[in-house]
């Protein structure tokens, strides 16, 4: 979710759902350590409760960075073993590290040594030639031994040659059956699965076989998705917030950012697919795309968007 999940993004999700865990776009180990970290960093505490994904390979740094992380006052910690991109692979970040299972495991250590939040870890079932049930079993047992009992998992292999990060999301087949396997398998460990989620029934079904479920995409074009979140799986009573609701509130906190110095663009960028399958979703988008990059532009656009409506 590279160029995605930005604090802005996260801001507008958390009005939709109020619980859901929200997960911060993948930050390198070298980033925190080198970077500007108070803007690296930045959330909103609206956003809690909020996840930081950790890139790196080094146990000291990612030791390092974990303690940095919750002392930013983030809810959990994930390390990141499932990005097929080629720039993380350079590094020794994400889905190449599958095949160092016992590496994993000892960035898992150190990093649990240095907080108390959770670590957690986000996979894939395999890499490349890595397809068997068997060999994804393993690495997760690895893993697990370092005292790691939570894995998010996407149900496809990554081919880290050949293919790109999108095409790496849709032509690997989905293989359901492996998390299924591995949940049941291990039912002393908290499983999510990820992947190709689209609606809420698909959601349900999931939750009969493993513990959590995780949306990626989905969630972002398709945002309103996460109005019934709330009720369906946290038990929160109530009705759904309607879309005027979140508009309104999301428009006070566009005010604050471009008070700070914020382009409009990169705040509402993350609204175009509030109405996804609802009347005036054409309207709406055409309206924010034509108008909120101008010179200028405040929040008046996103209620003139809303005015496209009928």
């Amino acid at each position: 979710m590279m160029g995605y999940t930005d604090r802005h993004a996260r801001y507008f999700l958390r009005l939709i759902s109020r619980h859901a865990l929200l997960y911060t776009e993948m930050v390198t180990t070298g980033a925190v350590l080198h970077g500007d970290r108070s803007k690296l960093l930045r959330f909103h505490a609206n956003e809690l409760p909020l996840a930081i994904q950790l890139g790196g390979s080094d146990p000291a740094e990612l030791r390092e960075c974990s303690r940095i992380a919750e002392d930013a006052g983030f809810s959990e910690i994930n390390l990141n073993v499932g990005c097929p991109s080629d720039r993380v692979q350079s590094g020794r970040i994400g889905a190449c590290l599958m095949v160092e299972p016992v590496l994993v495991a000892e960035s898992i250590a150190a990093m649990q040594s240095a907080v108390e939040i959770p670590v957690t870890v986000k996979c894939r079932i395999g890499i490349d030639h890595m397809e068997s049930y068997d060999a994804f079993n393993a690495f997760i047992e690895t893993v697990a031994d370092s005292g790691c009992d939570s894995f998010i998992v996407h149900a496809r292999k990554a081919w880290l040659q050949g293919l790109s990060p999108k095409q790496n999301r849709e032509i690997p087949p989905l293989k359901y059956d492996y998390v299924y396997r591995l949940k049941q398998q291990h039912p002393q460990l908290n499983i999510v699965i990820n992947g190709g989620i689209r609606t809420i029934d698909e959601t349900r079904r999931h939750l009969e076989k493993v513990d959590g479920v995780m949306l990626g995409r989905e969630a972002y074009h398709n945002p309103y998705l996460l109005a019934q979140v709330d009720h369906l799986f946290y038990g929160e009573p109530g009705l759904e917030r309607s879309r005027d609701e979140i508009i309104d509130e999301f428009s006070e906190y566009a005010e604050e950012q471009l008070a700070s110095g914020e382009r409009l663009h990169a705040i509402a960028r993350h609204l175009l697919g509030l109405y996804k399958h609802s009347r005036g979703s054409n309207a709406w988008k055409r309206y924010l795309s034509a108008h909120a990059h101008k010179q200028g532009a405040g929040v008046h656009v996103i209620r003139a968007a809303r005015e496209q409506i009928s």
